[in-house]
This record gives C-alpha cells, structure tokens and sequence, in this order.
C-alpha cells in the first residue's frame, strides 16, 4: 500500500460527498415536478410523449398497480430483447454477420439486461450485431435503471407521505427520470468518453498486419496440439461510448466487449477509469440527500450515507491491504511497490491501473450493482476476492444500484429500527410512523428470498455434473466461482469471478431465473412497504423515539446490515475463500 493509493481512495470519497447534495436536489425536484433549468427543452418533449401513448399524468397509482405497470413494461422489454437478438442475423448494423443468438443465450441475456444485472456469458465484439447492441442492450441499460429509481422514488414517497394510498405514476416517473435524469448526462458523459479515447463508430472491424508474427500453440478438432504462426489481428470497434456511460451511470455493467472496463477502447486512461468510477455512485449517492429532503429529516440521510460510507471503507480497506501484500507463495519475488512497478498481487490487474484502482474499482462495482470490471476479480488473492463477494451479499446497500441500493436499505433501516423497538421495550417508529408486524413479514421476505435463491442454485450446482462440469479450478476455489455466479446474478450485479463455463443451458437458465427472482421477487415486498407506509398516520416524537439520525442509528444500521446480511453466508464463505486463504498460507494454492 501506497500515500498515493490511499489518496486516490480519498479523493474518490470526497468527490462523491460533494455530489450527493447537488445530485440529491436536482432529482428531489425532478420528482417533486418542481421547477429547474432543464424544464423548457424537456417539458414539451414530456408532454407529448404522454400525448402519443395516452397516459395522464395527472392520475397516482397505488402500490399494486403501480407493480403491474412496473411488471408489464420490464415484461414486454425482455421480450423484445429476446426477439431482436433471435433475428440480427436478418436485420441491418451488422457488418461482421454476426448470427443469431441461440435461444438459451438469448433467453439468459434478455432477462439479465431487463433485470440491470448485465450478466454476459458471451464476449459483445464477438456475438453482438451492433444493432443488438445499441437497440437492445443500450436500451435496457436505461430503463432497467429508470426503474430501479423511479422505485427508490416511490419508497420515499411512502415514507414521505400520510394517510394516503397514492404514490405516483410509473409511466410519468419513468419518462421523467429517463429525459430529467439519464440523457442529459449520458449524452454530457459520452462526449467525455469519446475525447479520452473511447472508440464510438459504426465501422466494420479493422484486420491489420502485426509488426512482429507471433507463435501460437493450438488445440485442433481430434485434440493433437500444433503450432500456428499469427500474422493478423482483428481490431474491434463500435458504437462504444454510448453505451459505457450508461453501463456506468446505471450500475448497470455490461461491456460492450467481453474484457469490459479492462478493455482499452472502454477505459482507456486514468482519467476515463475515475469518470467511470464517480459515475457508479453518483445517483445512489445522491439518493440518500434525496431520502432526507423528501422526507423532512435531512440528518436521517445523512446518517443513512454515512453508514455506506463507512462498509464502504472497510470494503475497499481489506480488498487493498490483501492485494498489495502479494502473493506469499510466491517465494523470493519481490513484491514491494517501487518507482519501477505496482508490487503486490498484479495477475489479472491493468499495468496502467495498478493495485490501487483496482482494489477500489471492484469495491464499488460490487457495492453497486453495476457489475463493471478493470480486472479479474478471479486473480485475487482469496481475501480480496472475498470482498467483493461480501459486498453483493450485504444486499448491495453500500450505496448501492441506483434505486435499488436506496430502497435495499429501507429494508434493513425497518429491521433496525423494529430491533431498536424490542431493546427498548415499546413500538418502534420510523420518521413517524409506527412500525408493524406487517412491514417486518414483508422486510424479511425481501431477504429470503435472495438468501434461498442464491444458496439453493449454488447446491445444486455444485452437487450436480451440469453445474460442476463447468468449474476450472478445484476446490475451494471452485466454489467460490459457483457462489459468485449465483450471488452476482440474484443481487443483479453482473460481474463474474472468471474461471467459470457459464455458457452452458443450465447456467444460461439458472442465472437468468436467478437475476429474474433478485429483482422482482424483492421489488414487491418492497413495494408493499411503502404501500404500508404510505396509509400510515404520523406520531409526534417522544422521548422513548429511537432517534434515526444520529452515529448510534448508522452504528445500529450497520450492525443489522453485518448480522443479517454477511452471517447468513458465512457458512458458505469459510469453505470457500476463507479456507482458500488458510491453504494458500500452508502453502497450496488452486
């Protein structure tokens, strides 16, 4: 560890305090549809989208139906995709003649990139038509994060508002997050990308002759190893821009190619991987300032973003201090940082990134759900590839998705507050409204669901040959490949650990089940909370109210978010990475 990787973790931290407030106002008044600068471009646009699909915007919906909406739209979406992968060999953009995507591939996409997970068990450059790619995946990329806002937006209303069953329009709180919130932005941000580097064109790939041939060893059709002089290189390129800043800005992480923000044409510079990264937490972030102005109790958001904050630190903490110290087996190998190079445990890693950017960037991807990577996370050592396994199975509430970060941590807010309640001996209360068996039922529901999923899928992939077949390293390290796949698709992450055949009809389809239940099966619990919420009467303070904005309630928070959401895995994590650890300091590595 260096003065200037830790500067670097600083400066990152303090950039995103000094966004949340701006960030927090601005989209406190997008949804509040109160004034702001962007009104006279947008406003007609507004309008006469409600015109041509006939929805008014004047009329709230209550919280079943604003599901049915939500469900409807997510729905027809994925279907969509679907079909537009199933038939890019037939339609235009694609110049490398990609064929179509096979059914089970097409399937697991789709529902990946409607969920915001982005997981890709294929390489974009190499599959994708660049139709699919900007009409399909791009899209998605913006309304699986509208949605994941306008969510957050309604759970605040519900805590917001009283005596009351109505919280909005989904269709107005969709076109207004994706016209107010994510173009303006996404256009600003790609304009950024293009001037660092980033390729954006619609050229066909580029075949060029390498300077010095290169051997290459190859395995042939009947298994007979043979030597292959490479002459050529195939330069691919595309419309990536556009979709990197969305990927970023919508935690959502899906690479326009398969080495995504390790990739050159993706992140090309220091400057571009720090834009990436202020992107990512920018509006989940922002969402906490936007929790505190909405509800009248701005203390109460700054203690839920302090509480980020703080697993946020220990997060990247433990992921730097594993990675910088090496590798001890290997022995004799001098893994000092110098002037000459990174030190530390550099497999899998950028040169032009090193051990510190690396170690933060998958911290945050992980504890958001955007799923971007600058490097392998299977190439950590075992402890700091634990952390980003952590993070995801924390419920990604370290700040978070956009929304789904927000809205994550409401429900672990109600546990603590209901177990604040049972100390004290009287009803909990959260800003004013009381707290009942009804929203606990609905809270807990919210986690079991992804407890259950994540662990039964693991199981059954591990004890069974179509899951474990596709495993390339043995034990504990395999596991924690399978774990990962499973806790990144149901937490709707995206990211992988590498090493794992997931092109397969049962990771295709187990994932894709996996992400669909992450995503859905919590949003309604949640969804019902601030139904519940939002019916509720207020009740003035008294002096048995637990206080919710202060250190000891983000101490609590924090607290509730360590024994429910780690503890739960911890049995799978000690025969995983913790165990992997402990063998690679006796000396065995895997």
């Amino acid at each position: 560890m260096t003065a200037n990787g830790w500067f670097q973790i600083g400066f990152f931290l303090l950039v995103i305090f000094l966004l949340t407030k701006p960030i927090g106002i601005f989209m406190t008044r997008v949804f509040n549809r109160e004034k702001n600068f962007l009104d006279p471009v947008l406003r007609p646009i507004e309008k006469l989208v409600y015109r041509l699909t006939g929805v008014d915007e004047k009329h709230e919906m209550r919280w079943t139906e604003y599901a049915v909406a939500m469900l409807l739209f997510s729905g027809v979406s994925m279907a969509l995709l679907y079909l537009l992968e199933r038939t890019q060999k037939w339609l235009p953009f694609n110049p490398q003649k990609f064929p179509n995507v096979e059914p089970g591939l097409a399937f697991g996409t789709a529902a990946s990139f409607t969920t915001n997970t982005n997981w890709q068990a294929y390489s974009g450059e190499s599959t994708m038509s660049y139709l699919t790619q900007m009409a399909g995946l791009a899209y998605h990329n913006f309304a699986s994060a509208a949605v994941g806002i306008v969510l957050a937006i309604v759970v605040i209303r519900g805590i917001a508002r009283k005596e009351t069953d109505k919280l909005g329009n989904f269709w107005v709180d969709a076109t207004r997050c994706l016209l107010w919130v994510l173009l303006p932005i996404c256009i600003v941000g790609s304009l950024v990308f293009v001037s660092q580097g980033v390729v954006q064109n619609l050229k066909p790939y580029t075949t060029v002759q390498l300077i010095e041939p290169q051997t290459v060893q190859v395995t042939g059709a009947d298994g007979k190893v043979a030597t292959q002089i490479v002459t050529q290189q195939v330069i691919a390129q595309g419309p990536v821009a556009s979709q990197e800043v969305i990927k970023e800005f919508g935690t959502n992480g899906g690479g326009f190619f398969g080495a995504n923000s390790a990739h050159p044409f993706e992140n090309p510079t220091p400057f571009s991987n720090f834009f990436q990264l202020v992107l990512i937490f920018a509006i989940p972030s922002g969402l906490t300032y936007t929790l505190g102005r909405m509800t009248g109790s701005q203390r109460h958001g700054w203690a839920v973003w302090a509480a980020m904050t703080f697993l946020f630190f220990a997060g990247v903490a433990t992921a730097y201090w594993a990675e910088a110290r090496g590798n001890p087996l290997l022995a004799g190998v001098n893994q000092n940082a110098s002037a000459m190079h990174s030190g530390g445990n550099m497999e899998g890693k950028e040169v032009r990134f090193g051990i510190a950017n690396s170690a933060l960037f998958s911290t945050v991807t992980t504890d958001a759900s955007c799923g971007a990577v600058n490097s392998q996370h299977d190439s950590f050592t075992p402890l700091g590839g634990m952390v980003p396994l952590i993070n995801i199975m924390l419920g990604e509430v370290v700040f978070g998705g956009v929304g789904a970060g927000l809205y994550g941590v409401v429900v672990f807010v109600i546990l603590a507050v209901f177990i604040a309640g049972l100390m004290v001996g009287r009803t909990p209360e959260y800003l004013g409204k009381k707290i009942e068996a009804y929203d606990v039922k609905m809270a807990m529901l919210a986690i079991l669901i992804l407890t259950f999923t994540i662990l039964g899928f693991s199981a059954v992939a591990i004890v069974k040959p179509f899951g474990a077949s596709s495993i390339s390293n043995p034990g504990p390290h395999g596991l924690s490949q399978v774990l990962y796949a499973y806790v990144s698709s149901t937490g709707n992450n995206g990211s992988a650990f590498g090493g794992l055949n997931v092109n397969t009809m049962w990771y295709n389809t187990s994932t894709a089940v996996a992400q669909l239940l992450g995503r859905f099966f919590m949003i309604i619990p949640v969804l019902a909370i601030a139904g519940s919420l939002a019916r509720k009467k207020t009740v003035p303070e008294s002096a048995g109210t637990f206080p919710v904005t202060g250190g000891l309630f983000a101490g609590l928070l924090v607290s509730t978010i360590l024994i429910v959401g780690a503890l739960t895995f911890f049995p799978a994590l000690s025969l995983g990475p913790i165990l992997e650890h402990l063998l690679m300091s006796a000396g065995k590595a895997f």
